[in-house]
């Protein structure tokens, strides 16, 4: 069934990006706790368009949406997610589960994972993220409130605690991540980027407030 099974080509790079549902009280509520539901959910559109529409071409990596909830895999969203990139579900548990579950579930090669609210990505980040995972265990992108925006794994290396006990959406994210992996774990860091979490970080970034007050609202 399309949106559920992936290519199977060996060792070709993927790149996850996690998406919610893009509506009006289902993506970045913490974000709509400052500036509304309606106003959370354009810029939560926005910022998935256009990164999507960033990344989701470039031919060096297959690009897949990781999709929550699962009832979304299957709604018309093609103004938002275009209808060629693959579609799987995120799974269950909470971000580390079903992070990890994405790391397990692909076929072999490095993969990447994205979050859809860090504006700020470029196509030459991504490739550089997968040009240090040949030569080390995992790549990162911290953001400045103590989260990342990226995390890539180059898969030779079993990680068994990876994302256990982590304190998502704090400043203990990545130093708790960090933590879960095994001794000798060779870890690279990409540059700090910002991510749109709440208000103060929307307003921090006017350009995107001012592109994501015109985008459209479900």
């Amino acid at each position: 069934m399309r949106g559920v099974l992936l290519n199977d080509q060996r060792w070709q790079r993927r790149l996850v990006m996690m998406v919610k549902a893009p509506k009006a009280g289902r993506a970045k509520t913490r974000l709509a706790r400052d500036v509304g539901k309606a106003r959370a959910a354009g810029f939560y559109r926005h910022a998935t368009t256009t990164l999507v529409g960033r990344l989701g071409v470039d031919r060096r990596w297959e690009m897949i949406l990781a999709v929550d909830p699962l009832s979304a895999m299957y709604q018309d969203w093609s103004s938002v997610w275009p209808a060629h990139l693959t579609r799987v579900p995120q799974g269950g548990g909470d971000l580390g589960d079903r992070m990890g579950f994405m790391v397990e579930a692909m076929p072999p090669g490095p993969v990447v994972i994205i979050g859809s609210d860090s504006p700020h990505v470029s196509t030459g980040l991504i490739m550089e993220a997968f040009n240090r995972l040949r030569r080390d265990d995992m790549v990162v992108g911290p953001a400045p409130d103590g989260g990342y925006w990226l995390i890539g794994f180059r898969r030779a290396r079993s990680a068994p605690e990876l994302f256990k006990n982590v304190r998502w959406s704090t400043e203990h994210t990545l130093a708790d991540t960090l933590a879960t992996l095994p001794k000798g774990f060779c870890v690279s860091d990409l540059p700090v980027l910002d991510d749109i979490d709440d208000g103060a970080d929307l307003a921090a970034n006017p350009e995107i407030l001012l592109r994501s007050r015109s985008a459209a609202i479900a």
